[in-house]
């Protein structure tokens, strides 16, 4: 049997980034979860939103296995060493009350002040939040501002969820140091 090794991948070290996407119509949940792979997210947080379907956040769980998949093929596609952590589904409130890294941004469209770009600096860990459609509800809001996660914006007009994330790892990415 002979073989022909190929070119050696050398991974860059990139800034950790941990997603908390909420869910949202699974093709285009897929499609997140895939670019956000390829532009180096080290961990995806499926969550579940006051304004997740219903019918979405109980079929999520059973969709776990297919997003790490897809998220294996895309890290594959992408040339990264490993693919990024898919967690199980989590209701919003638990996840903010697991230890999170110490930026946290949540991506809000009624944010009119700051920008994403201006506060994603460095290379430190970051969490980023992103909406469901529609929107973080006024409740989800004040979560998040009570666990001290900074509001900031990508800009002036209002973005799907699935091009949110993708835009927001991409600002953070070229920013980062």
């Amino acid at each position: 049997m002979e073989f022909e090794l190929g070119d050696v991948v050398t991974e860059q070290a990139i800034r950790p980034i941990t997603l908390a996407l909420a869910v949202f119509k699974f093709d285009r949940f897929e499609w997140a979860v895939e670019k956000c792979t390829e532009l180096g997210a080290a961990q995806i947080v499926p969550v579940i939103a006051r304004r997740t379907d219903t019918h979405l956040a109980h079929a999520a769980e059973k969709r776990v296995e297919r997003w790490r998949r897809i998220a294996h093929e895309a890290s594959q596609q992408s040339r990264r060493t490993a693919p990024p952590e898919i967690a199980a589904p989590i209701k919003l409130k638990a996840h903010l009350e697991n230890p999170q890294p110490a930026m946290r941004i949540l991506l809000a469209e009624n944010e009119d002040q700051v920008q994403l770009g201006d506060v994603c600096g460095g290379s430190d860990p970051i969490a980023l939040a992103i909406g469901p459609e529609g929107g973080w509800a006024e409740d989800e809001l004040k979560m998040f501002s009570a666990t001290g996660w900074q509001s900031a914006s990508l800009g002036s007009t209002i973005l799907r969820a699935e091009t949110a994330a993708i835009a927001a790892l991409a600002v953070v990415q070229s920013l980062s140091n």
